[in-house]
Protein backbone atom coordinates (compact mmCIF):
# COMPACT_ATOMS: atom_id res chain seq x y z
CA UNK A 1 0.00 0.00 0.00
CA UNK A 2 1.30 3.58 -0.96
CA UNK A 3 2.68 4.97 2.51
CA UNK A 4 1.00 8.41 1.98
CA UNK A 5 -2.30 6.59 1.89
CA UNK A 6 -1.69 4.04 5.24
CA UNK A 7 -0.44 7.26 6.70
CA UNK A 8 -4.08 8.87 6.04
CA UNK A 9 -6.05 5.85 6.39
CA UNK A 10 -4.21 5.35 10.35
CA UNK A 11 -5.00 9.34 10.92
CA UNK A 12 -8.46 9.02 10.00
CA UNK A 13 -8.92 5.83 12.27
CA UNK A 14 -7.15 7.40 15.20
CA UNK A 15 -9.57 10.20 14.82
CA UNK A 16 -12.66 7.95 14.43
CA UNK A 17 -11.56 6.24 17.57
CA UNK A 18 -10.88 9.49 19.40
CA UNK A 19 -14.16 10.68 18.62
CA UNK A 20 -16.08 7.17 20.05
CA UNK A 21 -14.40 7.75 22.98
CA UNK A 22 -15.11 11.59 23.77
CA UNK A 23 -18.48 10.29 22.89
CA UNK A 24 -18.62 7.63 24.94
CA UNK A 25 -17.39 10.16 28.16
CA UNK A 26 -19.94 12.20 27.38
CA UNK A 27 -22.91 9.63 27.77
CA UNK A 28 -21.25 8.00 31.09
CA UNK A 29 -20.97 11.24 32.28
CA UNK A 30 -17.27 11.09 33.22
CA UNK A 31 -17.13 15.00 32.53
CA UNK A 32 -16.97 18.50 34.34
CA UNK A 33 -18.77 21.60 33.23
CA UNK A 34 -17.43 24.89 33.95
CA UNK A 35 -19.55 28.14 33.92
CA UNK A 36 -17.95 31.69 34.21
CA UNK A 37 -19.56 34.85 33.91
CA UNK A 38 -16.84 37.58 32.75
CA UNK A 39 -17.34 41.15 32.59
CA UNK A 40 -17.86 41.02 28.76
CA UNK A 41 -18.99 37.30 28.39
CA UNK A 42 -20.28 34.50 29.52
CA UNK A 43 -18.74 31.30 28.84
CA UNK A 44 -19.18 27.31 29.20
CA UNK A 45 -16.64 24.62 29.02
CA UNK A 46 -17.50 21.23 29.44
CA UNK A 47 -14.21 19.04 29.91
CA UNK A 48 -13.28 15.56 30.05
CA UNK A 49 -11.64 13.37 32.53
CA UNK A 50 -8.04 14.05 31.32
CA UNK A 51 -9.26 17.67 31.24
CA UNK A 52 -9.37 18.34 27.27
CA UNK A 53 -11.99 20.66 26.07
CA UNK A 54 -14.92 18.80 24.50
CA UNK A 55 -16.93 21.74 23.54
CA UNK A 56 -17.15 25.41 24.99
CA UNK A 57 -20.85 27.94 24.83
CA UNK A 58 -20.61 31.93 24.94
CA UNK A 59 -22.58 34.53 25.04
CA UNK A 60 -21.61 38.53 24.85
CA UNK A 61 -22.60 41.09 27.35
CA UNK A 62 -22.32 44.26 28.76
CA UNK A 63 -22.67 46.15 32.35
CA UNK A 64 -24.47 49.39 32.25
CA UNK A 65 -24.79 52.54 34.62
CA UNK A 66 -27.74 52.73 35.93
CA UNK A 67 -29.03 55.25 38.71
CA UNK A 68 -25.06 55.60 39.33
CA UNK A 69 -24.50 51.79 39.76
CA UNK A 70 -22.49 49.52 37.16
CA UNK A 71 -25.21 46.63 36.81
CA UNK A 72 -26.02 43.79 34.46
CA UNK A 73 -29.91 43.10 34.45
CA UNK A 74 -31.66 39.93 36.26
CA UNK A 75 -33.11 38.49 33.25
CA UNK A 76 -29.70 38.84 30.89
CA UNK A 77 -27.78 36.82 33.62
CA UNK A 78 -30.72 34.40 33.20
CA UNK A 79 -31.14 34.68 29.44
CA UNK A 80 -27.39 34.67 29.14
CA UNK A 81 -26.46 31.59 30.99
CA UNK A 82 -29.26 29.63 29.42
CA UNK A 83 -27.94 30.98 25.86
CA UNK A 84 -24.04 29.85 26.37
CA UNK A 85 -25.40 26.70 27.57
CA UNK A 86 -27.36 26.16 24.92
CA UNK A 87 -24.83 27.20 22.07
CA UNK A 88 -22.23 24.49 24.08
CA UNK A 89 -24.97 21.45 23.45
CA UNK A 90 -25.82 22.04 20.54
CA UNK A 91 -21.84 22.21 19.67
CA UNK A 92 -22.01 18.39 21.14
CA UNK A 93 -24.89 17.47 19.22
CA UNK A 94 -23.46 18.59 16.10
CA UNK A 95 -19.62 17.29 17.20
CA UNK A 96 -20.24 13.77 18.26
CA UNK A 97 -24.19 13.19 17.81
CA UNK A 98 -25.80 12.93 21.03
CA UNK A 99 -27.45 15.40 23.48
CA UNK A 100 -25.77 15.87 27.16
CA UNK A 101 -27.80 14.27 29.93
CA UNK A 102 -25.49 13.29 32.28
CA UNK A 103 -22.31 15.71 33.43
CA UNK A 104 -20.12 14.35 35.81
CA UNK A 105 -19.63 17.57 37.83
CA UNK A 106 -20.57 21.16 37.93
CA UNK A 107 -18.65 24.56 38.66
CA UNK A 108 -20.08 28.42 38.89
CA UNK A 109 -17.05 31.27 38.37
CA UNK A 110 -17.86 34.76 38.41
CA UNK A 111 -16.18 38.39 38.37
CA UNK A 112 -15.73 38.39 42.57
CA UNK A 113 -16.86 40.71 45.23
CA UNK A 114 -19.91 43.12 44.29
CA UNK A 115 -22.85 42.77 46.40
CA UNK A 116 -26.94 40.74 45.83
CA UNK A 117 -28.80 40.81 48.57
CA UNK A 118 -31.89 39.08 48.71
CA UNK A 119 -34.67 38.21 50.45
CA UNK A 120 -36.31 35.36 52.16
CA UNK A 121 -38.70 34.92 49.52
CA UNK A 122 -34.98 34.40 47.26
CA UNK A 123 -36.49 38.06 45.31
CA UNK A 124 -33.47 40.41 44.62
CA UNK A 125 -33.76 43.62 46.64
CA UNK A 126 -31.62 45.94 44.78
CA UNK A 127 -30.01 45.42 41.00
CA UNK A 128 -26.82 43.31 41.18
CA UNK A 129 -24.20 46.02 42.17
CA UNK A 130 -20.74 45.00 40.61
CA UNK A 131 -16.95 45.37 41.58
CA UNK A 132 -16.82 48.00 39.56
CA UNK A 133 -18.53 50.51 41.38
CA UNK A 134 -16.43 53.16 43.07
CA UNK A 135 -19.36 54.18 45.07
CA UNK A 136 -18.24 52.47 48.93
CA UNK A 137 -15.11 54.58 49.73
CA UNK A 138 -16.45 56.37 53.11
CA UNK A 139 -17.59 52.39 54.15
CA UNK A 140 -14.23 50.81 53.38
CA UNK A 141 -12.34 54.04 54.61
CA UNK A 142 -14.30 53.10 57.86
CA UNK A 143 -13.93 49.28 57.81
CA UNK A 144 -10.21 49.29 57.30
CA UNK A 145 -9.74 50.99 60.34
CA UNK A 146 -12.27 49.35 62.39
CA UNK A 147 -10.39 45.78 61.35
CA UNK A 148 -7.26 47.20 60.86
CA UNK A 149 -7.09 45.02 57.52
CA UNK A 150 -7.53 46.38 54.51
CA UNK A 151 -11.61 46.58 53.19
CA UNK A 152 -11.31 47.64 49.42
CA UNK A 153 -14.29 49.46 47.76
CA UNK A 154 -15.19 46.40 45.89
CA UNK A 155 -15.60 43.89 48.44
CA UNK A 156 -19.27 42.46 49.29
CA UNK A 157 -18.87 43.94 52.98
CA UNK A 158 -18.13 47.29 52.11
CA UNK A 159 -21.20 47.50 49.71
CA UNK A 160 -23.21 46.15 52.59
CA UNK A 161 -22.04 48.78 55.44
CA UNK A 162 -22.36 51.66 52.38
CA UNK A 163 -25.69 50.70 51.98
CA UNK A 164 -25.90 50.85 55.97
CA UNK A 165 -24.65 54.37 55.82
CA UNK A 166 -27.11 55.33 53.24
CA UNK A 167 -29.95 54.21 54.88
CA UNK A 168 -31.28 52.20 52.30
CA UNK A 169 -34.86 50.97 52.65
CA UNK A 170 -34.26 47.52 51.99
CA UNK A 171 -31.40 46.47 54.43
CA UNK A 172 -34.30 45.28 57.37
CA UNK A 173 -35.32 42.60 54.71
CA UNK A 174 -32.03 40.93 53.96
CA UNK A 175 -32.00 37.28 54.40
CA UNK A 176 -29.23 36.56 52.59
CA UNK A 177 -26.09 38.33 50.62
CA UNK A 178 -23.51 36.69 48.19
CA UNK A 179 -21.71 37.14 45.09
CA UNK A 180 -22.78 36.38 41.36
CA UNK A 181 -20.86 33.33 41.65
CA UNK A 182 -22.56 32.52 44.46
CA UNK A 183 -26.21 33.46 43.75
CA UNK A 184 -25.91 31.36 40.38
CA UNK A 185 -24.94 28.34 42.39
CA UNK A 186 -27.82 28.85 44.95
CA UNK A 187 -30.03 29.32 42.00
CA UNK A 188 -28.97 26.35 40.47
CA UNK A 189 -28.27 24.00 43.50
CA UNK A 190 -30.63 25.40 46.38
CA UNK A 191 -27.22 25.84 48.49
CA UNK A 192 -26.36 29.55 50.03
CA UNK A 193 -22.77 28.39 49.48
CA UNK A 194 -19.29 29.89 48.72
CA UNK A 195 -15.86 28.84 47.85
CA UNK A 196 -13.00 30.39 50.40
CA UNK A 197 -11.46 32.36 47.68
CA UNK A 198 -14.07 34.23 46.69
CA UNK A 199 -15.64 34.20 50.15
CA UNK A 200 -11.77 36.03 50.94
CA UNK A 201 -13.83 38.92 48.51
CA UNK A 202 -17.01 39.36 50.04
CA UNK A 203 -15.09 39.68 54.19
CA UNK A 204 -11.90 38.72 55.77
CA UNK A 205 -10.69 35.33 56.48
CA UNK A 206 -9.15 33.65 59.50
CA UNK A 207 -6.19 31.56 57.72
CA UNK A 208 -6.44 29.15 60.83
CA UNK A 209 -9.91 28.19 60.70
CA UNK A 210 -10.37 28.97 56.74
CA UNK A 211 -13.68 30.81 57.53
CA UNK A 212 -14.64 33.98 58.03
CA UNK A 213 -13.13 36.33 60.97
CA UNK A 214 -14.61 35.69 63.26
CA UNK A 215 -13.18 38.45 65.83
CA UNK A 216 -14.36 40.66 62.81
CA UNK A 217 -17.84 39.30 62.47
CA UNK A 218 -18.34 40.42 65.96
CA UNK A 219 -16.80 44.01 65.52
CA UNK A 220 -19.47 44.32 62.68
CA UNK A 221 -22.31 42.86 64.57
CA UNK A 222 -21.32 45.61 67.64
CA UNK A 223 -21.04 48.69 65.16
CA UNK A 224 -24.35 47.98 63.81
CA UNK A 225 -26.21 46.88 67.05
CA UNK A 226 -27.70 49.99 67.18
CA UNK A 227 -29.87 50.07 64.37
CA UNK A 228 -31.98 46.76 65.30
CA UNK A 229 -32.09 44.94 61.95
CA UNK A 230 -33.22 41.57 62.41
CA UNK A 231 -30.46 39.62 60.79
CA UNK A 232 -26.37 39.09 62.44
CA UNK A 233 -23.86 39.05 59.97
CA UNK A 234 -22.79 35.56 59.74
CA UNK A 235 -26.73 34.71 59.50
CA UNK A 236 -26.44 36.30 55.91
CA UNK A 237 -23.13 35.27 54.30
CA UNK A 238 -23.15 32.12 52.50
CA UNK A 239 -21.00 28.74 54.25
CA UNK A 240 -17.59 29.07 53.16
CA UNK A 241 -16.40 25.78 51.14
CA UNK A 242 -13.00 24.59 50.66
CA UNK A 243 -11.35 23.38 47.02
CA UNK A 244 -12.23 19.78 46.80
CA UNK A 245 -15.29 19.78 48.63
CA UNK A 246 -18.99 18.98 47.68
CA UNK A 247 -21.02 21.98 47.97
CA UNK A 248 -24.38 20.90 46.57
CA UNK A 249 -26.13 19.03 43.73
CA UNK A 250 -27.94 20.53 40.96
CA UNK A 251 -31.56 20.75 41.35
CA UNK A 252 -34.87 19.92 38.92
CA UNK A 253 -35.59 23.82 38.93
CA UNK A 254 -31.97 24.13 38.53
CA UNK A 255 -31.39 21.71 35.84
CA UNK A 256 -34.36 23.36 34.28
CA UNK A 257 -32.71 26.79 34.60
CA UNK A 258 -29.50 25.48 33.02
CA UNK A 259 -31.43 23.47 30.33
CA UNK A 260 -34.54 24.91 29.37
CA UNK A 261 -35.18 21.91 26.95
CA UNK A 262 -35.28 19.69 30.42
CA UNK A 263 -32.65 17.02 28.77
CA UNK A 264 -30.28 17.60 31.68
CA UNK A 265 -31.10 15.22 35.08
CA UNK A 266 -30.52 16.97 38.24
CA UNK A 267 -28.85 15.51 40.78
CA UNK A 268 -25.05 16.30 39.60
CA UNK A 269 -22.47 17.64 42.36
CA UNK A 270 -21.14 21.09 42.42
CA UNK A 271 -17.84 21.96 43.59
CA UNK A 272 -17.81 25.56 45.75
CA UNK A 273 -18.67 28.71 43.78
CA UNK A 274 -15.31 30.57 43.12
CA UNK A 275 -14.51 34.10 42.01
CA UNK A 276 -12.11 35.02 38.82
CA UNK A 277 -9.56 35.09 40.80
CA UNK A 278 -9.06 31.64 41.81
CA UNK A 279 -10.33 30.66 38.52
CA UNK A 280 -7.43 32.22 37.01
CA UNK A 281 -4.87 30.83 39.24
CA UNK A 282 -6.17 27.18 38.68
CA UNK A 283 -5.43 27.72 34.92
CA UNK A 284 -2.60 28.78 35.12
CA UNK A 285 -1.50 26.93 38.07
CA UNK A 286 -0.13 29.46 39.77
CA UNK A 287 -1.63 27.92 43.21
CA UNK A 288 1.94 27.43 45.11
CA UNK A 289 3.46 29.56 47.16
CA UNK A 290 5.98 32.19 45.31
CA UNK A 291 4.25 32.08 42.28
CA UNK A 292 1.55 34.27 40.75
CA UNK A 293 -0.95 34.94 37.79
CA UNK A 294 -1.93 38.38 35.80
CA UNK A 295 -5.21 38.49 34.72
CA UNK A 296 -6.35 40.77 31.21
CA UNK A 297 -9.41 41.95 30.69
CA UNK A 298 -11.73 44.77 31.36
CA UNK A 299 -9.96 44.72 34.80
CA UNK A 300 -6.33 43.67 35.48
CA UNK A 301 -5.54 41.48 38.74
CA UNK A 302 -2.05 40.00 39.70
CA UNK A 303 -2.61 37.55 42.25
CA UNK A 304 1.21 36.13 44.44
CA UNK A 305 0.96 33.51 46.71
CA UNK A 306 2.51 34.94 49.46
CA UNK A 307 4.93 33.27 51.82
CA UNK A 308 4.65 35.25 54.90
CA UNK A 309 2.16 38.11 55.85
CA UNK A 310 2.61 41.83 54.92
CA UNK A 311 4.06 44.36 57.76
CA UNK A 312 1.29 46.65 57.73
CA UNK A 313 -2.28 47.82 55.98
CA UNK A 314 -1.68 48.84 52.63
CA UNK A 315 -5.25 50.09 50.71
CA UNK A 316 -3.69 49.12 47.32
CA UNK A 317 -3.55 45.52 48.14
CA UNK A 318 -6.49 43.03 48.86
CA UNK A 319 -5.84 39.93 50.76
CA UNK A 320 -7.16 37.50 49.76
CA UNK A 321 -6.80 33.49 49.08
CA UNK A 322 -6.52 30.37 46.59
CA UNK A 323 -9.17 28.04 46.51
CA UNK A 324 -7.74 25.92 48.57
CA UNK A 325 -7.84 28.65 51.25
CA UNK A 326 -3.61 29.74 51.41
CA UNK A 327 -2.95 33.45 51.50
CA UNK A 328 -2.41 35.98 48.59
CA UNK A 329 -1.65 38.95 47.93
CA UNK A 330 -3.88 40.67 45.25
CA UNK A 331 -3.59 43.93 43.19
CA UNK A 332 -6.62 44.49 41.15
CA UNK A 333 -7.42 47.80 38.85
CA UNK A 334 -10.48 48.68 37.71
CA UNK A 335 -9.01 49.80 34.31
CA UNK A 336 -7.38 47.49 31.47
CA UNK A 337 -8.52 46.90 27.83
CA UNK A 338 -11.38 49.55 27.71
CA UNK A 339 -9.71 52.26 26.15
CA UNK A 340 -7.65 49.99 23.89
CA UNK A 341 -10.50 48.11 22.13
CA UNK A 342 -12.13 51.46 21.98
CA UNK A 343 -9.17 52.77 20.03
CA UNK A 344 -8.60 49.93 18.05
CA UNK A 345 -12.66 50.26 17.07
CA UNK A 346 -11.93 53.90 16.04
CA UNK A 347 -9.10 51.90 13.83
CA UNK A 348 -11.35 49.77 12.42
CA UNK A 349 -13.68 52.27 11.35
CA UNK A 350 -10.89 54.21 9.43
CA UNK A 351 -10.38 50.79 7.51
CA UNK A 352 -14.12 50.31 7.00
CA UNK A 353 -14.35 54.40 5.88
CA UNK A 354 -11.21 53.44 3.36
CA UNK A 355 -13.35 50.62 1.75
CA UNK A 356 -11.19 48.27 3.36
CA UNK A 357 -12.13 44.86 5.49
CA UNK A 358 -10.15 43.76 8.49
CA UNK A 359 -10.54 40.92 10.83
CA UNK A 360 -10.73 41.99 14.37
CA UNK A 361 -8.08 40.01 15.62
CA UNK A 362 -5.75 40.51 12.77
CA UNK A 363 -6.07 44.35 13.83
CA UNK A 364 -4.90 44.02 17.10
CA UNK A 365 -2.15 41.44 16.06
CA UNK A 366 -0.93 44.34 13.25
CA UNK A 367 -1.57 47.24 16.18
CA UNK A 368 0.00 45.16 19.30
CA UNK A 369 3.35 44.24 17.36
CA UNK A 370 3.69 47.94 16.33
CA UNK A 371 4.08 48.73 20.12
CA UNK A 372 7.77 46.62 19.78
CA UNK A 373 8.77 49.04 17.53
CA UNK A 374 8.31 52.00 19.45
CA UNK A 375 10.54 54.06 21.58
CA UNK A 376 11.26 52.09 25.26
CA UNK A 377 9.55 54.81 27.13
CA UNK A 378 6.84 55.66 24.46
CA UNK A 379 8.19 58.79 23.32
CA UNK A 380 6.81 60.76 26.33
CA UNK A 381 3.11 60.13 25.55
CA UNK A 382 0.79 59.83 27.91
CA UNK A 383 -2.23 57.82 28.50
CA UNK A 384 -5.25 57.24 30.71
CA UNK A 385 -7.58 54.34 30.45
CA UNK A 386 -9.40 55.40 33.32
CA UNK A 387 -13.55 54.28 32.14
CA UNK A 388 -14.36 54.03 35.96
CA UNK A 389 -12.98 55.07 39.21
CA UNK A 390 -9.79 53.56 40.05
CA UNK A 391 -9.24 52.84 43.77
CA UNK A 392 -5.20 52.17 43.54
CA UNK A 393 -4.86 56.36 42.08
CA UNK A 394 -7.84 57.48 44.41
CA UNK A 395 -10.22 58.57 41.75
CA UNK A 396 -13.50 57.63 42.22
CA UNK A 397 -14.51 58.04 38.23
CA UNK A 398 -12.82 57.89 35.29
CA UNK A 399 -12.35 60.15 31.83
CA UNK A 400 -9.86 58.15 29.11
CA UNK A 401 -7.45 60.87 28.50
CA UNK A 402 -4.75 60.57 25.45
CA UNK A 403 -2.14 63.27 26.49
CA UNK A 404 1.41 64.88 24.41
CA UNK A 405 3.49 67.40 24.74
CA UNK A 406 4.66 69.40 21.10
CA UNK A 407 7.98 67.47 21.84
CA UNK A 408 6.51 63.90 22.36
CA UNK A 409 7.42 61.54 19.62
CA UNK A 410 4.14 61.00 18.16
CA UNK A 411 4.10 58.03 15.89
CA UNK A 412 1.80 55.23 15.64
CA UNK A 413 4.06 52.83 17.71
CA UNK A 414 4.83 54.81 20.80
CA UNK A 415 0.75 55.40 20.88
CA UNK A 416 0.20 51.51 20.86
CA UNK A 417 3.12 51.12 23.38
CA UNK A 418 2.08 53.87 25.74
CA UNK A 419 -1.74 52.61 25.45
CA UNK A 420 -0.56 49.18 26.46
CA UNK A 421 2.14 50.75 29.40
CA UNK A 422 -0.97 52.65 31.10
CA UNK A 423 -3.18 49.31 30.87
CA UNK A 424 -1.07 48.58 34.00
CA UNK A 425 -0.45 51.46 34.91
CA UNK A 426 -2.26 51.24 37.93
CA UNK A 427 -1.56 47.76 38.53
CA UNK A 428 2.54 48.61 38.90
CA UNK A 429 1.63 51.12 41.72
CA UNK A 430 0.38 48.12 43.76
CA UNK A 431 2.92 45.78 42.22
CA UNK A 432 6.02 47.44 43.31
CA UNK A 433 4.52 47.74 47.17
CA UNK A 434 4.66 44.41 47.09
CA UNK A 435 8.30 43.60 45.76
CA UNK A 436 10.15 46.83 46.97
CA UNK A 437 8.39 48.13 50.42
CA UNK A 438 7.59 44.01 51.35
CA UNK A 439 10.10 42.77 49.85
CA UNK A 440 7.79 39.88 48.63
CA UNK A 441 9.94 37.09 46.47
CA UNK A 442 7.95 36.19 43.26
CA UNK A 443 9.66 33.42 41.06
CA UNK A 444 7.57 33.46 37.70
CA UNK A 445 4.49 35.34 36.82
CA UNK A 446 1.65 33.52 34.37
CA UNK A 447 -0.25 35.67 32.32
CA UNK A 448 -3.88 34.78 30.87
CA UNK A 449 -6.54 36.61 28.84
CA UNK A 450 -7.04 38.48 25.32
CA UNK A 451 -3.90 40.32 26.20
CA UNK A 452 -1.68 36.95 25.34
CA UNK A 453 -3.76 35.69 22.56
CA UNK A 454 -0.60 37.53 20.38
CA UNK A 455 2.55 36.23 20.80
CA UNK A 456 5.52 38.01 22.74
CA UNK A 457 3.67 41.38 23.03
CA UNK A 458 1.88 40.78 26.17
CA UNK A 459 4.65 38.69 27.70
CA UNK A 460 7.07 41.64 26.82
CA UNK A 461 4.89 44.31 28.28
CA UNK A 462 3.68 42.40 31.43
CA UNK A 463 7.67 41.35 32.09
CA UNK A 464 8.54 45.30 31.64
CA UNK A 465 6.14 46.35 34.22
CA UNK A 466 6.59 43.41 37.05
CA UNK A 467 10.24 43.08 36.31
CA UNK A 468 9.95 39.46 36.66
CA UNK A 469 9.57 36.29 34.32
CA UNK A 470 6.43 35.73 32.40
CA UNK A 471 4.92 32.49 31.29
CA UNK A 472 2.31 32.09 29.19
CA UNK A 473 0.69 28.28 28.99
CA UNK A 474 -1.31 26.59 26.24
CA UNK A 475 -4.13 26.38 28.22
CA UNK A 476 -4.22 29.86 29.07
CA UNK A 477 -6.40 31.19 26.65
CA UNK A 478 -8.94 28.39 28.07
CA UNK A 479 -9.68 31.25 31.27
CA UNK A 480 -11.45 31.29 34.32
CA UNK A 481 -14.57 28.80 32.65
CA UNK A 482 -12.00 25.76 32.27
CA UNK A 483 -10.76 26.52 35.27
CA UNK A 484 -13.54 26.08 37.48
CA UNK A 485 -14.05 22.37 35.05
CA UNK A 486 -10.86 21.89 36.96
CA UNK A 487 -11.61 22.64 40.28
CA UNK A 488 -15.14 20.31 39.57
CA UNK A 489 -12.98 17.79 37.95
CA UNK A 490 -10.77 17.87 41.04
CA UNK A 491 -13.37 17.40 43.59
CA UNK A 492 -14.90 14.41 41.89
CA UNK A 493 -11.32 13.20 40.72
CA UNK A 494 -9.12 13.64 43.49
CA UNK A 495 -7.67 10.74 45.39
CA UNK A 496 -7.46 10.54 49.37
CA UNK A 497 -5.86 13.81 50.69
CA UNK A 498 -4.71 15.32 47.18
CA UNK A 499 -3.87 18.95 47.46
CA UNK A 500 -4.84 20.85 44.70
CA UNK A 501 -1.55 22.03 44.03
CA UNK A 502 -0.44 18.20 43.64
CA UNK A 503 -3.03 17.56 41.32
CA UNK A 504 -2.61 20.55 39.37
CA UNK A 505 1.15 19.99 39.16
CA UNK A 506 0.93 16.18 38.47
CA UNK A 507 -2.54 15.32 36.89
CA UNK A 508 -3.71 18.62 34.84
CA UNK A 509 -0.36 20.37 33.70
CA UNK A 510 1.75 17.76 33.30
CA UNK A 511 3.51 18.37 29.58
CA UNK A 512 1.46 21.05 29.25
CA UNK A 513 3.57 23.68 26.98
CA UNK A 514 4.98 26.95 28.46
CA UNK A 515 6.14 29.65 26.89
CA UNK A 516 8.64 31.87 29.38
CA UNK A 517 10.07 35.40 28.75
CA UNK A 518 12.24 37.50 30.72
CA UNK A 519 12.37 41.10 31.12
CA UNK A 520 14.20 42.97 28.81
CA UNK A 521 16.54 45.66 30.07
CA UNK A 522 15.71 48.30 27.87
CA UNK A 523 11.95 47.75 28.44
CA UNK A 524 12.15 47.73 32.30
CA UNK A 525 13.46 51.42 32.21
CA UNK A 526 11.36 52.53 29.97
CA UNK A 527 8.81 51.53 31.80
CA UNK A 528 9.85 52.78 34.97
CA UNK A 529 9.99 55.95 33.21
CA UNK A 530 6.56 55.94 31.98
CA UNK A 531 5.19 55.22 35.49
CA UNK A 532 7.03 58.48 37.10
CA UNK A 533 5.12 60.03 34.09
CA UNK A 534 2.14 58.40 34.84
CA UNK A 535 2.55 59.23 38.76
CA UNK A 536 3.26 62.92 37.95
CA UNK A 537 -0.33 63.00 35.31
CA UNK A 538 -2.77 62.37 37.54
CA UNK A 539 -3.53 65.82 38.48
CA UNK A 540 -4.67 66.25 34.64
CA UNK A 541 -6.58 63.33 35.10
CA UNK A 542 -7.98 64.67 38.48
CA UNK A 543 -8.88 67.81 36.44
CA UNK A 544 -10.61 65.82 33.72
CA UNK A 545 -13.03 64.53 36.43
CA UNK A 546 -13.59 67.15 37.98
CA UNK A 547 -14.05 69.67 34.81
CA UNK A 548 -15.33 67.18 32.08
CA UNK A 549 -18.88 66.30 33.03
CA UNK A 550 -20.55 63.25 31.44
CA UNK A 551 -23.42 62.94 29.33
CA UNK A 552 -26.74 62.94 31.39
CA UNK A 553 -24.99 64.22 34.80
CA UNK A 554 -26.48 66.64 36.82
Amino acid sequence: MNYKIENVIRKEIKLKNNLVNIKQKIINGETSLGIEFGSTRIKIVLIDNCFATIASGNYEWENRLENGFWTYHLEEIITGLQAAYSDMKQKVVHNYGITIQKIGSIGISAMMHGYMALDNKGELLVPFRTWRNATTSAAANKLTDLFRFNIPERWSIAHLYQAILAKENHLPRVDFITTLAGFIHWLLSGNKAIGVGDASGMFPIDESTQDYNESMVKQFDELIATLDYPWKLKGILPTVFLAGEQAGELTEAGAKILDNSEDLQPGIPFCPPEGDAGTGMVATNSVRKRTGNVSVGTSVFAMIVLEKELSIVHPEIDLVTTPSGSPVGMVHANNCSSDINAWLGLFQEFYEAMGQNVETDELFTVMFNKALEADPDGGGLLSYGYFSGENITGLEEGRPLFVRSPKSNFNLANFMRIHLFTAFGALKIGMDILTKEENVAIDNILGHGGLFKTPVVGQKIVAAAMNVPVSVMATAGEGGAWGIAILASYMRNKNHKESLEDFLDKKVFSGVKVQEMYPDRLDVKGFETFIERYKEGLVIERAAIDNLVENGRD
